[in-house]
C-alpha cells in the first residue's frame, strides 16, 4: 500500500493525516469535522485538495510533512534542523504508524508516528493527538540512533491552515501590562515571533492566532497554536506563495543548547492547537475544556485568598500581621498567603534568597504560632518562595558560588549585572537541587504549608550549565522541582507567579495549580490582562485580586465596587492590608466574599463567553453554566463611553427558549452612572434567552471605571 489515510476527530475537530510508503505523514486537514469518511471518500479528499498531478515540475512531495524540509520542495522555516560533526544532516524516514488511545474510552484519539533514518542514525517519535474540547497537541521526541554526537538547533510543530486565514494575531505586553493583543494582516513569507527570556516573558505571544478576517468573539473560523514551554520559545507562521499557510511553535534553541550523544533522546515541548468556528470564544472553550479533563485540574471550590504582599511587604511583625490572619478570617477569606519577607536576613530585595528557613530575628518563634492561628481559624496557610533564585549577598550564594546559572564574566560586568539584586541558581546541578528541594520541603512540611507561591523575578541572562546553554535543563529541573514537592507533600498546590504573569503556560501548568496573572492590581488595566489571560486558561486558574483603593502599578483610584467586580472573573482574593479597612468597606467585602462562594460554581465550571461590542470603553465578561441554567457577567467600563446612550449588551450561551430572571447582584455596591438608568437595574426581569443574546440589555450610561455584576437564573 503505497498510502495509508487517518482520521482523529473529537467534539466536532477532525485531524486527517497521510503517511506516504517514504516520508513522514503529512496532514491533509485540520479543522471542523467533515463527517464519516470512508476510504473512498478520505481518497477523494486527498485527491480533491492536493496540488499537483503526477510527475509534475518537482521531484519531490508537494504536500508538507509534519516536519518540512528543503527537501520537500519547502521554502520556508525548517521544521527540523540538525548537524552532526560540523555537517548538516538531511533525513529520509522510513515511516510507521500506530493507532491507539489514552486512559479509557474517552481519552484521547491519537496516532504514533515512528520514523527512522538508518543511514543518518535518526529515530523520531511524533504523537499526534486529539482531546478534551477538540485540542490537538503534538509531540517530538528525536533520538541519536548513530556513533556521533547530533546537535539538535531547531524542533518545531507546524500544522496546514488555509489561505483565506488572512490575519495573524499575537501578544505583547510589560510588566504591570502582560496578554496585551496584536492584530495584523497575514505577513507574507516565514515569519517568527521569540522570546530569549529565559522565562517566557510578560511580552510573550502567548497564544497565535490565524483567522479569516480579524478575529470576533463569537463568530469565525480561528486557528490558534500555544508552546507549552515556560522558557525561550519560537512562534511561526510561513506564508509562502506555493503552500498552504503553516501556523506552529517550538522550543528556541541556543547554539549548541541541546547535544545529543549516541543513544539520547531530545523529548521537544507539547504543542497545543485549537480551531474554532466559533470565533475567540469558541478556542477558549476547546481550550478550557481540554484543561478541566485533566486528571490533576483542581476540583475543590477555589479558595478566597489573601497575599499579604501589598499590606505588610517586608515590614513582618508577628503581632501584625496575625491580627491580620484573623481579620481575613472575619471577612470569609479561606487561604492566608504569607509573601516574601519571612526567610533568613530577608529585610528587602537585595539579600537572603536561597536561605530558606524562618528569621528568628523578625519571628521569634518560628512560624509556627502563625500557622496554628491561620488553621486555627479554618483558613489555608500559603507561604512565598523564589526557588530559581539567589542573591550574592546570602549563606547560600557564599557558600556555593560555582551554583549559579551563569556566565563567569557574567558577573564581571560593570557593577555586576543582575536583575532585582538577584542571579539565578543552577537547579540542573544536582547538589543545587538537593539543597533546595530539601530546605523547602523541611519548612513545608513543618508547618503544614498547603500552597506555595512560587515567583520567578528576573530573565535569564547568559545561561551556563556544564559549558553549554542553560535554559533548558534550567527549565526542566523547575518543572522536576516543582513535581516533586508536590509528590512528597499531597495535596499542596503551587501558584506560578513570575514578576506577575511572565510564566503562564501550559508547561508549567502541569505541575502548577494557579497562576499570577499580574503584578498589577490596578482593576482598569486587570480587565484585559484577564480576559487575554483566561482566552488559555479558564477563570478557576487565573489569579486576580482586589487591591487598595490606589493600585501600587498605577497610581490610579478606583471604587472598591469595580475592584470587587474585577477580581470576581477569576480566582479572587486580596493583596490589601484589610486592617486599615473602614467599617463600611469591611461590610462591602464580607458581603463580596459570600457572593464570590455562591457564584463560583458558575465562574469556575461554566462556559467563557463574551459580547463583540462596538464601544472600546466596554468590556463584557461571563461564564454559563454547561446545563444553561444560570450565567454571571460582568458589564464594565475602561473609560468614557462614546455615546450617552450607550449600546445593547448581548448575553451569550443561554438556552434560547427558555425564560431567565435577571438582576444586578449589588453587594458589592452601586455603579455610578448617567441619566440613562433601565429599570432593570432595580428591578429583576425575566426575559429569553433569545432575547438576552439577539436583543440584547438597555445598560445604563456607565462612568469611567464603573462595573455592574449581572446573575442571570432559569425562572421556574
Amino acid at each position: 500500500m503505497d498510502l495509508e489515510r487517518t482520521i482523529l476527530r473529537r467534539d466536532g475537530v477532525a485531524l486527517v493525516v497521510e503517511t506516504p510508503a517514504a516520508g513522514l505523514p503529512a496532514v491533509l486537514h485540520w479543522g471542523a469535522d467533515p463527517g464519516d469518511l470512508d476510504d473512498a471518500l478520505l481518497d477523494g479528499l486527498a485527491l480533491a485538495t492536493t496540488r499537483q498531478t503526477p510527475p509534475g515540475t518537482l521531484d519531490a512531495a508537494w504536500r508538507l510533512s509534519l516536519l518540512p524540509q528543503d527537501s520537500e520542495g519547502w521554502a520556508g522555516r525548517p521544521g527540523l534542523l540538525l548537524e552532526r560533526a560540523g555537517r548538516p544532516v538531511f533525513p529520509r524516514w522510513t515511516t510507521h504508524v500506530r493507532h491507539e488511545r489514552e486512559g479509557d474510552a474517552a481519552g484521547a484519539a491519537l496516532v504514533v508516528v515512528e520514523a527512522e533514518d538508518a543511514a543518518a542514525g535518526l529515530r523520531l517519535t511524533t504523537r499526534l493527538a486529539i482531546g478534551a474540547g477538540g485540542v490537538v497537541t503534538v509531540d517530538h521526541a528525536l533520538a541519536n540512533a548513530g556513533d556521533e554526537p547530533l546537535t539538535v538547533h531547531q524542533l518545531e510543530a507546524t500544522l496546514p491552515v488555509p489561505t483565506r486565514a488572512d490575519h495573524l494575531t499575537s501578544f505583547t505586553g510589560r510588566w504591570t501590562r502582560e496578554k496585551s493583543p496584536r492584530t495584523t494582516e497575514m505577513p507574507r513569507g516565514s515569519t517568527t515571533r521569540q522570546t530569549r527570556r529565559g522565562r517566557v516573558g510578560h511580552d510573550s505571544p502567548h497564544v497565535v492566532l490565524a483567522s479569516a478576517g480579524a478575529p470576533r468573539d463569537r463568530r469565525g473560523d480561528v486557528w490558534a497554536v500555544h508552546l507549552g514551554w515556560s522558557a525561550d520559545v519560537t512562534y511561526r507562521v510561513d506564508r509562502t506563495p506555493e503552500h498552504p499557510t503553516l501556523l506552529g511553535a517550538g522550543e528556541l534553541l541556543r547554539p549548541g543548547e541541546v547535544v545529543l550523544a549516541p543513544g539520547e533522546e531530545h523529548s521537544a515541548p507539547t504543542t497545543y492547537f485549537a480551531w474554532s468556528g466559533d470565533g475567540l470564544d469558541g478556542v477558549a472553550a476547546r481550550f478550557h475544556t481540554f484543561l478541566r479533563a485533566r486528571p490533576q485540574h483542581p476540583r475543590s471550590p477555589r479558595p478566597l485568598v489573601l497575599n499579604t504582599w501589598e499590606a505588610v511587604y517586608f515590614d513582618h511583625d508577628p503581632a501584625r500581621v496575625e491580627a491580620l490572619a484573623r481579620r481575613a478570617a472575619e471577612v470569609g477569606v479561606e487561604r492566608f498567603v504569607l509573601d516574601d519577607g519571612w526567610f533568613h536576613d530577608r529585610r528587602d530585595d537585595t539579600r537572603g534568597l536561597g536561605d530558606w528557613w524562618v528569621d528568628r530575628a523578625v519571628w521569634p518563634d518560628g512560624l509556627g504560632p502563625l500557622a496554628d492561628l491561620v488553621h486555627g481559624l479554618g483558613m489555608e496557610l500559603g507561604l512565598w518562595f523564589e526557588p530559581e533564585m539567589v542573591n550574592l549577598d546570602s549563606d547560600l550564594a557564599r557558600a556555593h558560588p560555582d551554583w549559579l546559572l551563569h556566565s563567569p564574566a557574567h558577573l564581571d560586568a560593570p557593577a555586576g549585572l543582575s536583575w532585582r539584586s538577584q542571579h539565578v541558581l543552577d537547579l540542573a546541578n544536582p547538589d543545587a537541587y538537593a539543597h533546595v528541594r530539601d530546605a523547602m520541603s523541611a519548612v513545608i512540611g513543618e508547618l503544614g504549608v498547603d500552597f506555595v507561591k512560587w515567583d520567578h523575578n528576573r530573565d535569564l541572562v547568559e545561561t551556563v550549565h556544564a559549558g553549554r546553554p542553560g535554559t533548558h535543563v534550567q527549565t526542566r529541573a523547575a518543572y522536576a522541582l516543582m513535581a516533586e514537592l508536590k509528590q512528597r507533600h499531597p495535596g499542596l498546590e503551587i501558584e506560578s507567579c513570575s514578576s506577575g504573569g511572565a510564566r503562564t503556560d501550559l508547561g508549567v501548568m502541569a505541575v502548577a495549580d494557579r497562576v499570577w496573572a499580574s503584578d498589577s492590581n490596578d482593576p482598569v488595566e486587570r480587565q484585559d490582562i484577564q480576559r487575554w489571560t483566561q482566552l488559555l486558561l479558564p477563570p478557576e486558574l487565573v489569579g486576580g485580586h482586589v487591591g487598595p483603593g490606589e493600585a501600587h502599578s498605577s497610581g490610579r483610584t478606583t471604587d472598591l465596587s469595580y475592584r470587587l467586580a474585577t477580581s470576581l472573573m477569576g480566582s479572587a482574593g486580596f493583596e490589601w492590608d484589610l486592617l486599615g479597612c473602614t467599617p463600611d468597606e469591611v461590610a462591602a467585602i464580607t458581603a463580596w466574599a459570600a457572593l464570590y462562594k455562591e457564584l463560583r460554581h458558575v465562574l469556575h465550571t461554566g462556559t467563557a463567553v463574551h459580547a463583540d461590542v462596538v464601544d472600546p470603553a466596554l468590556r463584557v465578561v461571563g461564564a454559563v453554566l454547561p446545563d444553561r441554567t444560570e450565567g454571571v457577567w460582568t458589564i464594565a467600563t475602561v473609560a468614557t463611553l462614546e455615546d450617552a446612550l450607550p449600546e445593547r449588551v448581548l448575553l451569550h450561551g443561554l438556552d434560547p427558549d427558555r425564560r431567565y430572571t435577571v438582576r444586578v447582584r449589588d453587594e458589592i455596591g452601586l455603579a455610578r452612572h448617567g441619566w440613562v438608568t433601565p429599570p432593570w437595574l432595580t428591578t429583576p426581569v425575566v426575559v429569553s434567552g433569545r432575547v438576552l443574546a439577539d436583543v440584547g440589555l438597555q445598560i445604563p450610561a456607565l462612568w469611567p471605571a464603573q462595573a455592574l455584576v449581572v446573575h442571570v437564573t432559569a425562572a421556574v
